[in-house]
């Protein structure tokens, strides 16, 4: 959540349907197109150009745009550079959002993102160009369709305005499910190997060596083995792995390679690590973060709890919490800098409620507005919510809590939604206001050394060796040649 935080909800972004994470070949009817093909490196479709040079404005608002100008060049030229071989050109964009979130992903609008979490372990070039080729693929080999971008995306895992859409609201439990990557849609194997096929084609055309896009798998993997891969989709949740994929992709590569007409291939790993040098690594407690079931916000100064056990996902427009069954949600966002009765006027016209009555209160010493109501059903199929929205004055801010559930559950958590609304505080602990994100920083290795020697002479900590090395895309006893370059984290 950052500063757009305090700006008014936006109708545009409250009836949105769901965002994704990754292009729609998971909801498509894929096999409409008949089996992947099986050629060593696939040909993807030719057909019209399409249109998706800016990014999605609805992408942005979940994840916000990373103002990196190096690595946005980076992008914008390599994809460019792909586009121009690709088997369907067209006008496509290319964009790094701000994201922890290992991830990148296409829509097929003609669009591909890659988040700042996925820069950060990229340790070359080359496995940033076959990724990039890889997303372009999917879009290249029609994986999604166009139309579907603002509708059939869903189901990823991440949503934005919609909790407070009437018509996707068809089953309270559905709906909480998508929230915080507790249900997620996949590609399937054939869509994978196919995009693979094209990533390695467009990246071996553009003069890249592809087989470092099979190490990055690996990176990868070790990634969500460490994570457990619970709760947040990551590359590997929406892009399933499989066994061979390392081996088949090293073979791919080596055909293009053969094929190429030419013997030499970039990898420009010293190139890729100075370009993040800076980077932000991990959360960014600026935005808010969870830490022993609070809620913390240094820049707007406030927290609030989680009801306990509960799933969370921070947004640059929201905070979400989700009950872990899927049966109630509760989301946290600005309302605005009006009045407590305009605030609540538009909440309850953007919820679509029936009929709400308000009650001006206060909430833990602030001035609120309390209502209740159901929303209005849009067909016969749909299960409206029953809601509870508080609204908080916090100096010229309003800002509101909005539980959702099934009017038949409603009374089980509406307890719960009141508790974390009376919890709403000003922030003052200074060790919360002062916490400060963790940066990428690349290290010139003084010396023929061990990876955890070096790490350990820069000051991390024995129990952070792993994850560092995973960073690196090495091992703990991987050797550091003198003038080696490789990445350690710090503030």
């Amino acid at each position: 959540m950052n500063f757009s935080f305090l700006h008014p909800l936006r109708t545009g972004a409250a009836l949105l349907l769901l965002i994704p994470l990754a292009s729609t070949s998971s909801v498509t009817n894929w096999a409409e197109r008949g089996p992947a093909k099986t050629s060593p490196i696939a040909k993807a479709p030719t057909a019209s150009p399409l249109q998706g040079a800016k990014p999605d404005p609805a992408v942005i608002a979940q994840f916000g745009l990373y103002n990196n100008a190096t690595l946005q060049k980076l992008i914008d030229t390599k994809g460019k550079q792909m586009t121009a071989v690709s088997d369907r050109p067209g006008d496509y964009g290319f964009t790094v959002v701000d994201s922890p979130i290992i991830n990148a992903f296409a829509t097929p609008d003609g669009h591909v993102y890659f988040t700042r979490g996925i820069m950060a372990y990229f340790n070359d070039e080359a496995q940033f160009a076959g990724v990039l080729g890889h997303e372009l693929g999917h879009i290249t080999a029609q994986h999604g369709k166009k139309q579907q971008t603002r509708g059939t995306i869903a189901g990823i895992g991440m949503i934005l305005g919609s909790v407070l859409a009437p018509r996707v609201m068809q089953s309270v439990g559905g709906v909480a499910q998508q929230v915080v990557g507790l249900g997620m849609l996949k590609y399937s194997r054939n869509d994978e190997n196919e995009a693979d096929g094209l990533g390695v084609k467009y990246s071996t055309k553009i003069g890249y060596d592809a087989s470092h896009m099979a190490d990055f798998f690996q990176t990868l993997q070790r990634t969500e083995a460490q994570s457990g891969a619970g709760g947040i989709p990551t590359f590997l949740s929406s892009h399933p792995n499989s066994a061979d994929r390392y081996t088949r992709v090293k073979s791919l590569a080596a055909q293009a390679k053969q094929s190429a007409g030419r013997s030499t291939f970039a990898v420009n790993r010293d190139q890729y690590l100075r370009s993040i040098e800076g980077l932000n690594y991990g959360e960014d407690p600026r935005q808010g973060f969870v830490e022993s079931g609070v809620f913390y916000h240094p820049d707007l100064k406030f927290r609030f709890p989680i009801p306990s056990g509960w799933k969370s996902q921070n947004s640059p427009e929201q905070f979400q919490m989700a009950e872990p069954n899927g049966k109630a949600l509760l989301v946290f966002l600005g309302a605005g800098n009006t009045s407590l009765d305009a605030a609540g006027q538009a909440l309850a016209k953007q919820i679509g409620l029936q009929s709400a009555n308000a009650q001006k209160t206060t909430i833990n010493g602030f001035p609120a507005l309390v209502f209740e109501g159901d929303q209005a059903a849009t067909d016969q199929q749909s299960t409206p919510a029953h809601v509870l929205a508080q609204l908080i004055q916090d100096g010229q801010s309003v800002y509101a809590f909005v539980g959702l559930a099934a009017p038949a559950s409603f009374s089980t958590y509406a307890p719960q939604f009141q508790q974390v609304a009376q919890g709403y505080a000003r922030l003052t602990d200074a060790s919360k206001l002062n916490r400060q994100p963790e940066h990428i920083r690349i290290k010139t290795a003084t010396t023929a050394t061990t990876l955890a020697s070096a790490l350990a002479a820069n000051g991390i900590p024995s129990k952070r060796y792993e994850e560092l090395a995973i960073l690196n895309g090495m091992k703990t006893t991987d050797r550091l040649s003198k003038g080696m370059l490789y990445k350690v984290v710090g503030k």
